[in-house]
């Protein structure tokens, strides 16, 4: 079965990452470009991940993981090598209706992390649903030298209209014209 592509709004959402090493670090990189309400707990931290946590004064607790860890979190993620405690995560997270993510069984994920590409509020995902992460991300590589440099400055006047004007008929023709001007003209 293939994943649902979706964008999720992490406004209300507690996320929490089990793990202090480089797989936490690459799951941390990819959520703190949209939210920082992020909770890390691990035995020891790796210096890239203790910067991260600074930088952006991000909750850590330096301890085992504990089963009640996971009662206050929508989203949790175990980037940790040990198999049994991602599986055990995986069983608590159904009691709770957690999303959960793991590493080495894609089997018990409940979504993936995709390569993605994120210009301002332009994001594209791309997913081989697992098959390949190699060529999603030559596929992100090839795909951001095609985006405009301008990308995030189009979309803010676009942002604009939208604020501006009066939903309807005529605010949709207007900016579906605006955007199809704006893509002949990079002919």
């Amino acid at each position: 079965m293939s994943y649902f592509p979706s964008a999720i709004n992490f406004k209300n959402k507690n996320i929490l990452i089990i793990g202090g090493g480089k797989i936490a670090f690459n799951k941390l990189t990819n959520l703190i470009e949209f939210t920082s309400n992020i909770t890390l707990i691990a035995n020891e931290f790796n210096d890239d991940i203790l910067n991260l946590i600074n930088m952006h004064s991000l909750t850590h607790y330096i301890r085992d993981y504990k089963s009640e860890d996971i009662n206050t979190f929508s989203i949790v993620i175990a980037a940790v090598d040990n198999l049994k405690l991602q599986e055990l995560v995986y069983k608590q997270t159904r009691e709770f209706n957690c999303l959960f993510n793991c590493v080495d069984f894609p089997e018990l994920c409940d979504f993936i992390f995709p390569s993605y590409i994120k210009k301002g509020d332009l994001t594209i995902a791309i997913s081989t649903n697992g098959s390949s992460p190699a060529v999603a991300k030559q596929l992100r590589i090839w795909l951001e030298n095609k985006i405009p440099s301008d990308i995030s400055s189009f979309l803010s006047q676009m942002k604009e209209y939208r604020k501006t004007m009066p939903k309807g008929i005529e605010r949709m023709k207007f900016l579906e014209q605006k955007a199809r001007e704006y893509f002949s003209s990079l002919k």
